[in-house]
């Protein structure tokens, strides 16, 4: 098996979750459900000395007495006995591991002794592991849901791996809420065998995904991620929310999963030298990836901001001052062809405040006038909620003048809930965010990869 080939834990045709029992809340019974309710369509194995079936379905004594091949086994027995299921998994010659048991590195010296052993079978039989302290692993694209999260991700082409498994489960669920898609969900836990680098390597290579999105807070092999970066980042755009920044958040991340958070100098630099967007919120994080995703990177300086709004065009130019995003100049040209479609009051500069009664058609008229602008290399859409504002006709225009102009769009519904004007724009690939300053993190992000690719001669 290829050091970097993980596909049994995204492909598996078989699975046996080890461990698995019909007490409902326990983890081997949330897992087993998860399943099930994802409709995975492989060959799903129980294995539990303790019970003859559950759900109606054979259990087996152990991992050996599973009929037929086993691709992934899920591991959740006590710590304790991990070491002889893992030396089981390898007897069956098993593909792929996922442990969920907690009582390793994050824990005592017993605990670290005790990953040690099951690293080193685990090589001795080559199979590869995630964990152990894991969440589990998610496969939206396969319908496998092989972890205990309350809540299955949506399907998409960010691919998504975090060392916290508290930060998937709320990720899950802001991602839900965000109609952000998934093609692959992973708690790395300990990161005892499989790591960062080696789950970058594999994404970078992945169809079905468009983006790597990561939560970090330590690498044990930093070497190794600093290559896999290195390389990773000329096929796919990588966004990663680095946590420890500080002192006390060091100390804390160290505490957390039983490893040193690192110099954040250190990855600060790995990360502007590898074209990697660093994160610094959760909000930042998903909403950089989902354009990276979705968008095309901005292929030149100045971003063209259209608001109905004065006041959220200013925050959106101090926040992209900020952030070192660069606002276009607009041409003679461009001014005097929006001031065809916009009453003679509007602002005459960039942001492009059209006013607060602008309908459908004078945004449609504006974006197709900033979409051939050569000046403009990215687009901020602001639409605040006016009386005569058709919010529902502002998307579908957004869409079509974005398609046109083959420029990076993103929208902002500044302060508004109204799900199906995002789910259309959702739906063509268009990032949307509540307030302003999130829809400029996420240009900003197509500026820093736009600049790398170029640095690159890529684009």
């Amino acid at each position: 098996m290829n050091h970097h080939d993980l596909d049994p834990f995204f492909k598996p045709k078989s699975v046996a979750v080890i461990g698995s029992t019909p007490t409902p809340g326990k983890i081997g019974n949330i897992i087993i459900e998860n399943i099930l309710s994802d409709g995975y369509t492989g060959k799903l194995h129980f294995v539990n000395p303790n019970y003859k079936e559950i759900l109606g379905m054979p259990c087996y004594p152990t991992v050996l007495d599973c009929p037929g091949p086993v691709d992934l086994a899920v591991v959740v027995v006590p710590a304790n006995l991990v070491p002889e299921v893992i030396d089981q998994i390898g007897e069956k010659g098993a593909r792929a591991a996922v442990v969920i048991s907690a009582g390793f590195s994050e824990g005592t010296e017993e605990g670290k002794a005790r990953e040690t052993q099951i690293v080193k079978s685990a090589n001795r039989y080559g199979f590869r592991m995630i964990g152990p302290n894991s969440l589990g692993v998610i496969a939206p694209h396969r319908d496998l849901n092989a972890s205990f999260a309350r809540t299955s991700p949506l399907k998409g082409s960010i691919a998504f791996f975090s060392q916290s498994g508290a930060f998937c489960t709320a990720a899950i669920e802001y991602s839900v809420r965000e109609l952000l898609g998934f093609s692959a969900f992973i708690s790395s836990g300990n990161k005892a065998d499989v790591d960062d680098a080696d789950m970058i390597t594999y994404f970078a290579n992945d169809p079905k995904t468009k983006c790597i999105a990561a939560y970090m807070e330590s690498t044990r092999k930093g070497r190794e991620l600093f290559k896999a970066l290195s390389k990773a980042s000329l096929k796919k755009p990588i966004v990663i929310l680095k946590a420890g920044r500080s002192a006390r958040g060091a100390k804390a991340a160290s505490s957390h999963t039983g490893a040193l958070a690192g110099s954040d100098a250190a990855f600060e630099a790995a990360f502007r030298q590898t074209g990697v967007y660093r994160a610094r919120t959760m909000s930042e994080l998903f909403d950089a990836a989902e354009a990276l995703a979705n968008q095309p990177p901005l292929r030149g300086e100045g971003v063209a901001i259209v608001t109905n709004a004065g006041g959220m065009g200013v925050i959106a130019t101090d926040y992209a001052n900020d952030l070192g995003l660069e606002l276009a100049t607009l041409s003679k040209e461009t001014l005097d062809e929006i001031g065809k479609a916009c009453p003679p009051t509007w602002s005459w500069g960039n942001p492009i405040d059209i006013i607060g009664d602008a309908d459908p058609a004078r945004y449609a008229n504006v974006l197709k006038v900033v979409g051939n602008a050569p000046e403009v290399n990215g687009i901020l859409v602001i639409a605040a909620r006016q009386a005569v504002t058709n919010l529902f006709q502002i998307a579908k225009w957004i869409s079509i003048t974005a398609k046109l102009s083959g420029k990076p769009t993103v929208a902002c519904f500044a302060g508004i809930d109204d799900p199906e004007s995002e789910a259309f724009l959702d739906s063509k690939g268009i990032p949307v965010t509540p307030v302003p300053e999130r829809a400029v993190t996420a240009l900003h992000a197509l500026s820093v990869r736009g600049k790398f690719l170029k640095k690159k001669g890529l684009l």
